[in-house]
């Protein structure tokens, strides 16, 4: 990451690092138990985890696999995943600082790599993907859950004009809740750069993630003034954008859904 980005990335999760510790979609979203579920993991394994924020992530890995190491470049983050794994009593469960795109660790360590609901918030990542093929073992797994723009995947009946359009609309809302919202790629970005640097995908599926609109704002401390902002960008969202994030208003209560990208790949022998 640049050092702008990645300061702006500790400034915000930081700040809100208990908040994202108690959040129901990263503790115990559908994406989670499903990732799980898809990865198989072995009791002989050495797992990574980077960004992990709260490390609900490695948490849920840590029962089923040798070791694992929850990554993040923010320090409160990682004293929220201190916490989990002591409270879970994970003793295989440790934590390291590690920059996303610059990993601290040897070639060819880890049998899994994961990272949920993080990637858009890094600067570069092809260098991301690089760096996870790179501290992965010869076949080893890589398993993603991240959000993304809508494209024709996601969305259909749309002309590619329109998608474009909701993709950039989609990324500018995301951002003025929390300016250090990098990019969330479509499907088809994230294949590319998979492929490119040097996996095999095994397995993608979209994973809808029903959002409380309130709670959505409350994780990143949203002020008055923004929410209405990002009130008033719902409400008059594109049809395109309607169609991807099916917004809601029942008595007076917001919802929305986000769509994830579930993603196993492997490192090529």
């Amino acid at each position: 990451m640049t050092d702008q980005s990645k300061a702006l990335v500790q400034a915000q999760f930081g700040a809100n690092a208990a908040n994202y510790a108690t959040s129901s979609v990263h503790a115990k979203g559908a994406s989670l138990s499903r990732l799980v579920e898809l990865v198989q993991p072995k009791a002989n394994w050495s797992a990574l985890d980077v960004a992990t924020g709260a490390g609900h992530t490695a948490a849920a890995f840590a029962p089923l696999v040798a070791s694992v190491i929850a990554s993040d470049i923010t320090p409160e983050m990682l004293a929220e995943a201190k916490k989990i794994a002591a409270d879970k009593g994970l003793s295989n469960m440790t934590t390291a600082t590690a920059d996303a795109e610059k990993l601290p660790f040897a070639d060819a360590t880890f049998d899994l790599v994961t990272c949920r609901i993080a990637p858009h918030h890094f600067p570069n990542i092809e260098a991301f993907a690089a760096e996870v093929t790179r501290v992965l073992k010869p076949g080893g797994t890589f398993a993603l859950v991240d959000n993304i723009s809508p494209d024709a995947s996601t969305t259909t009946g749309f002309a590619d004009a329109a998608l474009e359009d909701a993709e950039k609309a989609y990324n500018a809302f995301e951002k003025l809740r929390d300016p250090s919202h990098g990019r969330a790629l479509t499907t088809g970005e994230w294949q590319d750069v998979v492929l490119d640097a040097g996996m095999t995908i095994t397995h993608i599926e979209h994973q809808p993630k029903a959002m409380d609109f309130a709670a959505w704002c409350k994780n990143m401390s949203v002020d008055a003034p923004t929410t209405e902002r990002l009130t008033a960008m719902l409400d008059n969202a594109s049809p395109a954008l309607q169609s991807f994030l099916q917004p809601t208003n029942l008595y007076g209560k917001r919802s929305m859904v986000l769509s994830e990208l579930i993603l196993i790949a492997t490192k090529d022998a």
